[in-house]
């Protein structure tokens, strides 16, 4: 005699119990070692393959996964390591400069060269080249409101007061000096998105440092 349809419909096991079943049990597949061989799964370019087969194809992908990721975190590693050393060397050399102008040249050399940033220029608040009094407060009042520096864009009259006719489309902006009494160093990039709010700022930081303290031997008040 035929089961009947209730009958049938109370004892179905639907996927998501098996499922669910093998997930609690993980050693089902221990004590039942034979079922792993009998198992066979469609594959997409096999025809079906063995439970056995789909894991080793599963443990192959999530290593070349895992490979490439490596080999991403070397190469970003890398390139962490030739800005910190270009860095380094560029404070450095900003130490042995012993004026403005060799100080700027340096600057210009180091940046545009070495870390193929677009234009650099450092507008000092005090001496013959000083950025004028109405400019310094408006970047002031506008780009420092709370830190020593802004990474972003500027607007088009910002931009022209700093670089002139150089490319800037985003931007690096230092205020130098303790009280930021010194200067401003901006530093523009072709890239609109290479200077931004979320980036690291530790080697520029320090670069800051590094003109706070020369500037001052160099200005004249």
């Amino acid at each position: 005699m035929e089961p009947t349809t209730a009958f049938k419909s109370e004892n179905l096991i639907d996927a998501e119990q098996v499922a669910a079943y093998l997930i609690e049990n993980p050693s089902f597949f221990t004590q039942f070692p034979q079922i792993i061989e009998q198992i066979s799964i469609p594959h997409t370019h096999k025809g079906s393959v063995s439970l056995v087969e789909l894991q080793s194809e599963q443990l192959r992908k999530k290593v070349r996964s895992l490979s490439h990721k490596l080999n991403q975190l070397i190469s970003i590693a890398k390139q962490n390591e030739a800005i910190y050393r270009i860095y380094a060397d560029l404070n450095l050399r900003i130490l042995k400069s012993t004026n403005l102008g060799d100080l700027k040249f340096i600057l210009e050399e180091v940046i545009q060269e070495n870390l193929q940033l677009s234009s650099v220029t450092l507008k000092p608040f005090k001496g013959a080249h000083a950025l004028p009094e109405i400019q310094r407060r408006l970047f002031i009042e506008k780009r420092f409101k709370i830190h020593k520096f802004f990474f972003g864009r500027l607007s088009d009259h910002e931009r022209k007061l700093l670089f002139a006719d150089q490319e800037a489309n985003s931007v690096a902006l230092l205020l130098i000096g303790d009280l930021g009494e010194l200067g401003i160093l901006a530093i523009g990039s072709k890239d609109p998105g290479h200077f931004n709010p979320d980036m690291d700022t530790l080697l520029i930081t320090q670069l800051q440092q590094f003109l706070g303290v020369l500037l001052p031997k160099m200005l004249t008040y």
